[in-house]
């Protein structure tokens, strides 16, 4: 049986997911403001769960990177997103791309979450919500389900605020592929 903690995470995801399936639009979402396409992808410095200190979005230069927003640790949705991207981390790696999962949960819960689920791609922690407000993925003391494709250059070529945890990595890997074609 589930906690009361862990329902009202859920709850919290699912809400948070409706939300987003009914009322976002490409230039404003639930969450706020999203960065423009073509522009340089807002700057972030964050702390994460590997120990290894902070991860900077300038220390990913020359990678593309899946930069995702998810709203809670241990959540159905959440988890099946991350597990879906760490069953398709290996076609990422082989595209020069680098995952960075993004929630407002401390390094300790996403060290835990990484353990529980087998994750080898790093989770930051964006406990005051600066980094999500930065990418229109802020919603009261949450994360919203948003992803984005920065290129390795630091430019932002793709937005997806409308997401299913259970094809969502299938679907960023898709566009990846399309515009790393295309853009360069």
């Amino acid at each position: 049986m589930l906690s009361r903690r862990r329902l009202l995470r859920a709850i919290a995801c699912w809400c948070i997911a409706l939300s987003t399936l009914f009322f976002a639009s490409p230039s404003f979402a639930i969450g706020g403001k999203l960065p423009s396409l073509d522009q340089p992808a807002p700057e972030f410095t964050l702390p994460t769960n590997t120990g290894d200190g902070e991860i900077a979005l300038a220390d990913l230069r020359g990678k593309w990177v899946i930069l995702y927003f998810y709203p809670k640790d241990f959540t159905a949705g959440c988890t099946l997103e991350a597990r879906r991207f760490q069953q398709d981390l290996p076609k990422y790696t082989a595209q020069n791309a680098q995952i960075i999962g993004v929630s407002a949960d401390s390094v300790d819960s996403h060290a835990e979450f990484c353990d529980s689920e087998g994750l080898k791609f790093p989770l930051l922690a964006d406990t005051t919500g600066k980094v999500s407000k930065a990418y229109g993925s802020w919603l009261g003391n949450l994360s919203v389900r948003h992803s984005f494709i920065i290129d390795p250059n630091g430019i932002l070529r793709a937005t997806f605020v409308k997401v299913n945890p259970a094809i969502h990595s299938t679907e960023v890997l898709s566009r990846l592929t399309e515009l790393q074609a295309t853009v360069f």
